[in-house]
């Protein structure tokens, strides 16, 4: 728990602290917005992409040496991250926290598999889930008073005592486990898996900064990615001790529980990014302020995940996941009626609500694919289910952020053509973004007043067209739980076959 806490509570300090890390010395680094997009994408990159190898090395290595080796990384990467003297040396070493990261949150998962019992497993995974929530909840207050206070660098070397304190808490407590039978290594698996998610990852982070993916630059790593991956899975079903055995995923509660995670966070992440825009630039609040106004959904993500298994006792997975994202999309859908009048209460709701249906969804869909696979493989099983959630938040970035990108272009370029100072060379940036617009009619002074009413009211179309496809995504993931995750087992129908002690041919290697 301590470590998912300083994980999670690290990406979200990191979102409120930009604007000042962006501020010339002495106050930031004076980053572009470029360089910023790289200081969390470098983390991402590396992260997304080594998970799957760190899932496998902790099941041959151990769980435990593994978590320790990735909290030390860590940690030493925040302690370097925060005294950076440069957007280059800050990209370099939030990489490294990347690479810190990839080993320790695959080992959270397995190590709770190991040491809690079938029947105590959902109980665990739930109290796991809760704990993102509140991670999520605390980092922009966490951020917001450490930035009142000391300098930008601060949000990062705040994670070194903590990392101290759980490191030598962990080698204490914490038991290892690792496969007692792992088999032959696969290097040509893994390799392929790291070379393929690199490229995938790094074509959908880029499309995400280009709001587009029909760039060049973003189709051709985003095609090398996928037939790497192709190439991947290809190799695995031919060699006789697989990284990965891909016989899991006719597994159909197994693969549904991957696709209801990556679409969940798809259509989250995505929304997440443009309602940054609409509570700042539209409500007109501080990064502070828009952090807290998201508390609502992170405090019923922690409220929830935790009972989640109360549903499904009563339920089934079926049920409680399937409301789980119908609450999710209800709470997208809600952003395609909000405009600049909207009261607080109403957005309030509308977090709450998406926070509920995430409680309901993160916790039976993880138990779902930790309890697939046999015991000895919890951390590949882990490294999937991150791996997965980690694609799909970034696809939601890039995907919803190109749509509404291209929806806001469209609404403001007549407006553009008709307002007279605008240079022609920045015509084309300022119908990038609203930022874009606000800039240009900021440096145009009195006569720059024009802009920003049509600006907002071009947003706010671009923004409902992303809600709706949003939602959409998520019903979709509902359809698909309601589908193949299974119904609530009838008293006294007896209990399933315990993936623990099936015989682990065929997954030597892995």
């Amino acid at each position: 728990m301590f470590t998912v806490l300083i994980m999670v509570l690290d990406h979200s300090v990191l979102n409120v602290a930009v604007k000042t890390i962006a501020t010339p010395a002495p106050v930031g680094i004076g980053a572009t917005q470029g360089e910023l997009e790289w200081a969390i994408n470098s983390y991402t990159l590396v992260f997304a992409a080594l998970l799957f190898t760190a899932g496998l090395i902790g099941d041959r290595a151990g769980r435990r040496k593994t978590l320790l080796f990735g909290m030390a990384v860590f940690g030493a990467g925040s302690a370097l991250a925060a005294f950076s003297g440069s957007s280059t040396e800050l990209i370099a070493y939030r990489a490294v926290m990347g690479l810190g990261a990839a080993f320790v949150m695959p080992a959270t998962l397995a190590v709770l598999m190991n040491v809690f019992e079938r029947d105590e497993q959902p109980k665990a995974i739930g109290i796991w889930a809760g704990g993102v929530g509140i991670a999520i909840a605390l980092g922009p207050l966490t951020g917001g008073l450490l930035l009142e206070h000391f300098w930008w660098g601060s949000i990062f070397l705040v994670n070194v005592p903590v990392v101290i304190v759980g490191f030598a808490a962990m080698a204490l407590l914490i038991p290892d486990s690792r496969d007692p039978d792992p088999g032959r290594i696969d290097p040509v698996g893994v390799l392929l898996s790291i070379v393929g998610l690199v490229l995938l990852v790094y074509g959908i982070i880029h499309g995400g900064e280009l709001a587009s993916l029909s760039d060049r630059s973003v189709l051709l790593p985003l095609v090398g990615g996928l037939a790497v991956l192709a190439v991947f899975v290809v190799y695995e079903h031919r060699v006789d001790h697989p990284a990965l055995d891909f016989s899991y995923f006719r597994n159909p509660a197994f693969s549904a529980a991957i696709t209801a995670t990556a679409l969940a966070f798809l259509s989250m992440m995505g929304v997440a990014f443009f309602s940054v825009f609409y509570l700042q630039s539209v409500l007109g609040h501080s990064p502070l302020q828009a952090g807290l106004l998201v508390l609502p959904l992170a405090v019923a993500q922690s409220l929830f995940a935790p009972r989640a298994r109360l549903a499904v006792a009563r339920f089934g997975a079926k049920a409680t996941c399937t409301a789980g994202m119908v609450m999710i999309a209800t709470g997208l859908a809600c952003f395609a009626f909000f405009d600049a009048t909207t009261p607080l209460w109403a957005l309030e709701l509308a977090f709450f609500v998406q926070g509920a249906g995430m409680g309901h969804v993160m916790s039976p869909v993880t138990v779902t694919v930790m309890q697939a696979l046999p015991r000895e493989k919890a951390g590949v099983a882990s490294a999937i289910n991150n791996t997965f959630r980690q694609i799909g938040g970034a696809l939601g970035v890039a995907v919803l952020g190109s749509l509404l990108s291209a929806a806001y272009r469209g609404g403001i370029e007549s407006t553009l053509a008709r307002t007279p100072g605008v240079p022609d060379e920045a015509r084309h940036a300022a119908g990038e973004s609203l930022e874009a617009t606000l800039a240009v009619a900021e440096r145009l002074g009195p006569a720059g007043r024009v802009l920003i009413a049509p600006a907002h009211e071009a947003f706010l179309v671009a923004m409902h067209l992303a809600a709706l496809c949003a939602a959409t995504v998520t019903l979709i993931g509902a359809v698909v739980v309601a589908t193949y995750l299974p119904g609530r087992r009838k008293p006294g129908a007896g209990s399933p076959p315990v993936p623990d002690e099936r015989p682990a041919a065929g997954v030597a290697g892995g």
